[in-house]
């Protein structure tokens, strides 16, 4: 606690003392030394700024180390932030540097103000890939009125392999962010940024950073608010048992043996060459890229140095020894079509799609698609469980193209709504501070569920992304915007504009008023539609 401290008497030190030069807005002076920005017509960029040392050679498998060197000249912060390394989804292949703890920032021309609220968003991509670079801005830089900064953090087995002890605890990827909020809180000020009126905001495993981040107590020092959009740490796919066997099975994968213990497979895996490390994680799908998170945040031995947390989140929660801010919590009506999409695929080497074949592998595949197969402990535990899902959601019928709308509501409710269910319930009975929670409803033309199937004949409603794609525009997912989607995404940036700034903690889509989950007796809901928002009180999670 000293530590945190003296870190935010230095930062108001910096923030006080350092500042950009008013007759050259490109030319930041930081504690580092100088660094020039571009200018990119409408708004004025800042990238690959580092906030930690490089994380490679002894480094590596550690947790960050601030970034400690002074320029000599003049820091060119023009380049765009490089991929993490990692094995992509989307790409099929190994992509990325090793190399990449940075922080890039983007501040709109706004004569109206000298200093602006902050956005800081995590990307998400299921803790294994992504990165900040793919997430566009410039629907928030045209409306002028906030700053955003991205962070990029260490990806899969670089970013999250562990041993389940000390030696090799895991969870770097989250510690990295929490050092670039760190420096944002220090920094942002000699950028025009609000150092007080900070909001923090992901998506997908993004989001479930963001939550991941709130239960700290110490995140309460680096923003006023957060929101985590389709992602939250209770989702199954989040805090995974079974790191320790996969740690040990990566090392056997890259030429490490059977290692003795995490001390000599922590060596080991830091003398071999990283393509090598990221190469392997093709080695333990059961189909492409299932599992789509391998690895992940893990609950921390208590003894571990700088430990992020040593609870399961739900203990965390009910302890209430938790950031007390203001939250924020979604989901989409269809958040399952990622990854149930995928098995409308064909299997190259049957030409039957995957869903068809899910007849024959349903207790062999299912465990590692929804996220149980390390949680339950017998095979028998295990396919009974499997056995009862299956006659919930699709009775006596055969999995098919034609049933795939019943296996994309399980995806749905297993992988991300029911624990958006859970995670209120908890809040309603233990929070202090204000929980709120939207539901979108509103189909793109050309979402996801398109993407990932590579089929237009199948209906998937509104897809995981269908939301936050239009508060971070990305040209390609999303190539045009009907008007009343247009309409949503100005007032989902003047959202999050306000519940920045906002003293009174309450927040508003549009003429809707959020409504507070905690110490409510009903779930609290705000439905946004095509026509417009409406608040929702259940009794019942719908």
């Amino acid at each position: 606690m000293n530590c945190v401290i003296l870190f935010l008497l230095v930062a108001c030190f910096w923030t006080t003392s350092v500042s950009s030069d008013p007759d050259d807005p490109l030319l930041v002076e930081l504690a580092q030394g100088k660094l020039r920005g571009r200018d990119n017509g409408n708004f004025y960029s800042y990238e690959s700024i580092p906030y930690a040392e490089a994380p490679t050679g002894d480094l590596r498998f550690e947790a960050p180390q601030p970034y400690s060197h002074r320029w000599t000249g003049i820091f060119n912060a023009t380049t765009p932030p490089v991929f993490c390394l990692q094995w992509n989804e989307f790409r099929d292949r190994l992509m990325g540097v090793e190399d990449c703890l940075t922080v890039s920032i983007y501040k709109p021309k706004n004569s109206s103000r000298t200093s602006f609220p902050v956005l800081v968003f995590i990307h998400g991509g299921a803790f294994m890939f992504g990165s900040a670079v793919a997430s566009g801005h410039d629907s928030i830089m045209r409306g002028g009125n906030l700053i955003v900064v991205k962070i990029s953090y260490r990806l899969g087995p670089l970013g999250f392999a562990s041993t389940g002890d000390k030696e090799l605890p895991g969870n770097n990827g989250l510690k990295d962010q929490r050092l670039a909020l760190r420096w944002i809180r220090q920094n942002i000020a000699s950028f025009g940024g609000m150092p007080e009126n900070i909001l923090v905001i992901g998506h997908s495993a993004g989001g479930a950073s963001v939550h991941l981040q709130l239960l700290h107590e110490e995140f309460g020092q680096f923003a006023r608010a957060a929101v985590s959009v389709s992602g939250n740490a209770l989702n199954p796919w989040v805090v995974q048992e079974g790191g320790r066997g996969r740690a040990f099975e990566l090392g056997r994968k890259v030429g490490c043996g059977q290692a003795e213990n995490s001390a000599e497979l922590k060596s080991c895996l830091k003398s071999k060459p990283a393509v090598e490390i990221v190469a392997a994680v093709p080695s333990f799908f059961v189909l492409p890229y299932v599992p789509f998170s391998l690895f992940g945040p893990v609950v921390e031995p208590a003894d571990t140095p700088e430990a992020f947390f040593t609870q399961q989140p739900r203990d965390l929660i009910k302890s209430g020894k938790v950031a007390q801010v203001p939250w924020l919590v979604t989901h989409t009506a269809e958040d399952g079509v990622y990854n149930a999409a995928q098995l409308l695929q064909q299997n190259p080497r049957t030409n039957e799609t995957w869903i068809e074949e899910l007849n024959d592998r349903w207790f062999d595949w299912v465990p590692y698609l929804l996220f149980y197969r390390d949680s339950i402990k017998t095979i028998i535990e295990m396919d009974e469980f499997s056995r009862k899902l299956r006659q919930q959601y699709l009775g006596n019928r055969k999995f098919s193209v034609e049933n795939y709308w019943d296996l994309q509501r399980m995806f749905t409710d297993i992988l991300f709504r029911n624990s958006v269910r859970d995670v209120l319930d908890l809040y309603r009975e233990y929070g202090k501070r204000p929980v709120y929670s939207y539901v979108y409803d509103n189909p793109s033309e050309f979402g996801a569920g398109q993407q990932i199937s590579n089929r237009t004949d199948v209906y998937f409603g509104t897809a995981h992304g269908d939301d936050i794609l239009l508060i971070f525009d990305i040209a390609f997912l999303r190539p045009v915007i009907r008007p009343d989607e247009a309409i949503i995404s100005g007032k989902f940036i003047k959202m999050l504009e306000d519940f920045a700034l906002s003293n009174s903690e309450a927040l508003a889509f549009g003429d809707c008023d959020f409504q507070n989950n905690v110490n409510s007796t009903q779930y609290q809901l705000l439905r946004i539609t095509r026509s417009g928002c409406k608040n929702e009180q259940h009794n019942q999670f719908p």
